[in-house]
């Protein structure tokens, strides 16, 4: 699966979120930083972030239940803990 195929999975899953679209970022790297944004809670006031291991269990919640398919879903939280163990 490519990486511009998962971004744009991961975009259906966060409707109202803005995302770089840096001409010098490849998607896959558009992809990774919108995780570890996800991950780090950086879209949310410092007083009130939640920890990585939360966000990663929201996130994952978040896309077991969405209407990807199979294999987008696995790539993703596949994905999604690649990056939670090198935020940690």
């Amino acid at each position: 699966m490519t990486s511009e195929h998962l971004l744009a999975a991961y975009q259906t899953l966060w409707l109202n979120r803005s995302f770089a679209s840096k001409q010098a970022m490849t998607s896959e790297d558009q992809l990774h930083e919108a995780i570890m944004k996800d991950l780090k809670d950086e879209m949310t006031h410092p007083r009130v972030r939640q920890t990585p291991h939360v966000k990663y269990h929201l996130g994952i919640k978040r896309i077991l239940n969405s209407n990807l398919s199979s294999d987008e879903k696995v790539a993703l939280t596949s994905l999604y803990t690649n990056l939670l163990d090198s935020c940690i």
